[in-house]
């Protein structure tokens, strides 16, 4: 039977958008629903708007080494109203690009709420039906359901921090995940005297011991206050503060409380399950190797898929479906080796492998690593450090991760990423001519094994 669009996608986030391109590029019939703001978490509140709060927290160290490099800065003050208003104009622009991009595609953009009727059809507001050949399920993540203690309605979470009235002269972080960490750098910077607190007895499980341990020590050194295996039992306002208790009983006031303790996929009241959808634990889309559901007709990519939860990921495989249905592509995307980025002060950057995976699936594993001031520290008398750290495969000398704690870490991971997805080997990476001076060049100049670990036999 014939149906209205070819291509409906629910969700006009970055990996929603490039779908509904290149679907329509192909010669599709495409239309797109979005309730919130077209650009989804990434533009609206997420990656952009963040990095550009990152961006401006960075300038007190700016002004504080001035002066060893020989320059005399006068006082400087921080508006908070001024660089809000200047984020809402920058994501605005942004998401006009994402607007103009997708009529310029010819898919019809919706902006309204669509839930899957069945696996055909979409339902619109009013009990508008259309039907779709395939159905594209882009519709993110949001924070997690916040700890279900007394006045946590008086909490905040990641969606909010970013357009509050006033600046948070102190701010509590509950978490410690990679969310948490990067507001918890970045406002301490800002000024704000920051107290994060987490479950667990260090920042950024999941990555790399060594790099965890600096990012400990960096924020420690910004003045952000870690309080390790303690949460929150009760949230109480006191005028237009909060009181924070804690589960050792100290308390803590603050004038916000964020809650950062993780995203969950966006699937809620969408119909899903009724459809025939098959939904994991954490409400994720489960898709086979090509982005399809259990429903041949209904597929999903990106953060509500739960697979790698970062946007170039969800924007490739927005691109490798829409090739698939419409282009005669293969539809394969290889989630093995992605980079990524924590964006604190400084920087995580990492690929691959940590030491700890690497000694589980080889039998031996050899480590390279470095830890250094960086040359700029010199002269300011920062008390920084940098620590980069190769794990290599002893047995065929391939470099199966790299991790890097340091200013810029996210723009030399990118490089870095390109020789471990290819199979660089430590051989390969000792080749390479150093660029000096950089704090880049250690990865190519470390000669040294800092250890050889060979994994317990059974």
């Amino acid at each position: 039977m014939p149906f209205d669009v070819d291509l409906f996608v629910i969700g006009a986030g970055s990996g929603g958008v490039r779908a509904a391109r290149v679907a329509a590029g192909r010669g599709a019939k495409v239309a797109v629903a979005e309730e919130f703001r077209v650009g989804g978490t990434c533009v609206i509140r997420g990656c952009v708007p963040k990095k550009l709060l990152v961006y401006a927290s960075r300038f007190v160290d700016e002004f504080a080494d001035a002066e060893g490099f020989g320059w005399t800065v006068g006082p400087a003050r921080f508006d908070w109203p001024a660089l809000k208003n200047a984020k809402e104009r920058e994501i605005s622009r942004l998401s006009a690009i994402y607007r103009a991009n997708l009529e310029k595609a010819g898919a019809e953009l919706i902006e309204k709420r669509a839930e899957v009727a069945d696996a055909h059809t979409i339902r619109l507001p009013g009990g508008v039906l259309l039907t779709a050949r395939h159905i594209l399920i882009a519709t993110g993540a949001r924070p997690a359901a916040p700890l279900a203690i007394p006045g946590v309605e008086h909490a905040i979470a990641s969606n909010e921090i970013f357009d509050l009235g006033a600046f948070p002269a102190r701010l509590l972080v509950v978490g410690g995940g990679y969310i948490a960490v990067e507001f918890a750098s970045l406002f301490a910077r800002l000024g704000a005297e920051v107290t994060q607190v987490m479950r667990a007895g260090n920042v950024l499980r999941g990555f790399d011991e060594d790099m965890r341990a600096g990012m400990r020590d960096e924020l420690q050194r910004a003045g952000v206050t870690l309080r390790f295996g303690c949460l929150p039992t009760r949230i109480d306002k006191r005028g237009a503060r909060l009181r924070v208790t804690l589960a050792d009983g100290a308390t803590v006031d603050a004038d916000q409380v964020l809650i950062a303790a993780g995203r969950k996929p966006n699937t809620a009241k969408l119909g899903l399950e009724a459809a025939g959808v098959v939904l994991d634990a954490d409400g994720a889309v489960v898709v086979d190797a090509l982005s399809t559901s259990a429903v041949p007709s209904i597929h999903a990519i990106g953060d509500v898929t739960n697979r790698v939860a970062l946007t170039p990921v969800a924007i490739r495989e927005g691109h490798a479906l829409a090739d698939r249905l419409f282009g005669g592509g293969s539809g394969e995307v290889d989630h093995r080796d992605v980079a990524h980025a924590v964006f604190a002060t400084p920087e995580i950057g990492a690929v691959g492998l940590t030491e700890a995976e690497a000694v589980e699936r080889f039998p031996v594993v050899d480590i390279y690593k470095t830890d250094f001031r960086p040359m700029k520290a010199t002269l300011s008398g920062r008390r920084e450090r940098a620590i980069m750290k190769l794990v290599v495969d002893a047995t065929t000398d391939r470099v199966v991760g790299a991790h890097i704690l340091s200013r810029e870490a996210a723009e030399t991971i990118q490089v870095l990423a390109i020789a471990v997805k290819m199979g660089a080997t430590k051989a390969d990476v000792d080749a390479t001519m150093a660029v000096h001076p950089t704090a880049a060049e250690e990865l190519v100049t470390m000669r040294t094994r800092a250890a050889r670990i060979e994994r317990a036999k059974a």
